[in-house]
Formats: C-alpha cells, structure tokens, sequence
C-alpha cells in the first residue's frame, strides 16, 4: 500500500531511495579523504600526537657545523696552554744535562728515562713538602669550606641585614693579587712594624709568625683571607638559587632557623658545595706565593723547597735542573688528580647514600 507515491510497511531490498555511503566508505567509491575525517586524517592525526621526529640530516649537520665554530677557540686555548704545557713537561723530565769530560765543556742533553722521578721521590726535601701540604689541607680546607659556608649561611637567613655591604666588604680581599695581599701580610706579622704584634704584645699576647709552630697558622691565614669571601659567593649563589615556596612550607610546619639550614639548605646545595670542596683540594696542592713570600720576609722556618711547587721552583730557577723541577712537577699533578678523584668519589656516594 503506498500513499501519494511513496512506500509503507517494511523497506526490502531494493525498495526506497538508495543509499549513497558516506566518502571513503566501500571499495574506493567515492572522493579520496581529506583532512582528519577518513583513515588518513586519523594516520595524520596519529603521528602528529607520536613521538616527534627526527630533524632532518641537512638541519643536522648544521647545529653540529655551528656547534664546532663555537667550541673551536676553546679547544684551541686549551690545547696551548694546557694540553700543550703538560706534554712538554712529560717530554722534558725524561731528559737530564750532564756536562761533558771535567765539566769544561758544554753541557749535552741525554735521555735519562725514569731518572728524574727517582731523584725527586729519594730527595728528603721533597717527601717533606708532601707532610707540610698535608698538615695545611687538614688545617685549611675545613676553615675554608667551613667558614665561606657559614657566612653564605648567615647572609641568606631572614635576620641577615645589610646584605650587599657585607657581601662587597667580605669578597674585597679577593680582588687583591695574592702577592699583595702576601707582602702585606707579611708587614702585618713583622715585630717592631706591625701594629697587630705591638697590640698582641701589649696584651700579653707573645706570638711570633715566623716561628716553627707559628708559620702554618700564619700561611693558613693569608689564604682563608684571600679566597674566603670568593667561596661564599659561589656558596650564597647556590642559596638564592633554591626554590622560596620550599622554604616557606618549611617554616609553615615549624622548622626554625638551624633546621631550615641544615635539612633543607645544605641538601640541595651539595652540589655547590662538593665543587668548592674539589677546588679548594687542587688550590691546596698548589701552595707557593704565600710560603715564598714568607720566605723572602726573613722566616727561617720557610725554606726554599717548603713545599711540593716551591721545591721544583727552585730546582729549575737555582739549581737550573729542568728535569729534575718537570719530574717533580708532574707527580704533584698526579697526586692532585688522584686526590681530586677521592674526593670525588666520596662526595657522590655521600650524595647518592643521602
């Protein structure tokens, strides 16, 4: 039964207007897919939301070209004044000068092996400047790292006033050269010059700085004076560095001052403060201006092969024995690398058992 024309009752097969499927349905029928709405817009969207892919070669060797400018005149500098010097060293401590028949003729330079580095480590002088550099690391670098810690410490606390005089007041003696600060250092420990000795002996202080007790102590002063406030520095930079909200949720739950200090701060520093420590460790080993200073101020307990540096000083610029101060030279270096390494070590483990 139909009514004005059109079907009623059930629709079979072949009965009504046709369908006509939707674009991209059926075998290829159809206008192709655009956009997103077919298959393909799905495989589009899909590798759109993957992982992003990999930029092309050509961008590529164009970062890694411009990368290689850049790092071009820091390989250079590095290779001629470090690469470079440590090679010739090397190179120089195999070799030693003898003069030839009674000593009347000219001196030749012979290939001598291992010879150098035998005498340094027989020679007494140069054992004991390994005992005196320990004596002052054990001295120096807890005062140091202690110290420049401490003042970052009290300038990065809520009671702290007057921040940038003291940060300018405690990091102006680094702006001194270290052999400035030496010979005024010296005139300070001179009796019958220094107005801190007349003080100290008006007292009832009697120290002297050039003395045997008194020398190590007096060494150790001049540095923490130079590099004390260039510690802090860095160490007050890795403060300001940490996030305020974590400290302000510490003081919502209660912690006060040292705890805020100690379980908050000092942690998330550690890695400020294991650098500082590695510097402080190499700049110990290369102990010279201070003990050299002295030595030239009239102290007798500071002598001329006092420590590791000043002895291949001496033998290069006294004795003329190249080798002899190259060979010496290059053990200190090794004793630094191998101490810089444990403390290296020690450091991340403490850290990773934290």
């Amino acid at each position: 039964m139909t009514t004005k024309g059109r079907p009623t009752g059930h629709t079979g097969a072949g009965v009504g207007p046709p369908r006509v499927p939707p674009p991209g349905e059926g075998g290829g029928h159809g206008p192709a897919p655009t956009g997103s709405d077919g298959p393909a817009g799905i495989r589009a969207g899909t590798a759109e939301s993957g992982p992003a892919r990999r930029a092309p070669r050509g961008a590529r060797s164009r970062t890694n070209a411009a990368a290689g400018v850049l790092l071009t005149p820091f390989f250079v500098l590095f290779t001629a004044v470090t690469v470079v010097p440590i090679g010739y060293a090397v190179w120089l401590s195999l070799f030693t000068e003898k003069q030839s028949g009674l000593g009347f003729g000219g001196a030749t330079t012979v290939f001598s092996g291992l010879d150098n580095y035998t005498a340094a480590l027989g020679d007494r002088a140069f054992r004991e400047g390994f005992w005196v550099l320990a004596g002052y690391c054990v001295v120096y670098i807890p005062l140091m790292v202690g110290g420049a810690l401490a003042l970052a410490l009290l300038l990065d606390s809520t009671l702290a006033r007057a921040r940038r005089f003291f940060q300018l007041a405690l990091f102006l003696p680094h702006a001194v050269p270290g052999i400035i600060a030496a010979l005024v250092w010296v005139y300070l420990y001179t009796p019958g010059l220094s107005p801190v000795v007349k003080a100290m002996n008006s007292g009832g202080i009697g120290f002297d700085f050039f003395s045997s007790s008194g020398t190590l102590p007096s060494v150790v002063n001049i540095a923490l004076w130079e590099w004390l406030g260039y510690n802090m520095v860095i160490f007050y930079a890795a403060l300001q560095a940490i996030d305020r909200s974590v400290l302000e949720a510490a003081t919502m739950d209660g912690a006060g001052e040292w705890r805020t200090a100690f379980g908050i701060k000092l942690p998330l520093i550690r890695a400020s403060l294991m650098m500082v420590s590695l510097f402080t460790v190499i700049g110990s080993l290369q102990l010279f201006t201070e003990p050299l200073i002295l030595n030239q101020g009239g102290s007798s307990t500071v002598t001329t092969t006092w420590t590791p540096n000043m002895y291949a000083y001496t033998a290069a610029f006294s004795r003329n024995d190249y080798g002899l101060a190259a060979a010496s030279a290059v053990l200190l270096a090794l004793a630094a690398a191998l101490l810089s390494f444990v403390v290296t070590r020690l450091t991340n483990r403490k850290g990773a058992t934290a």
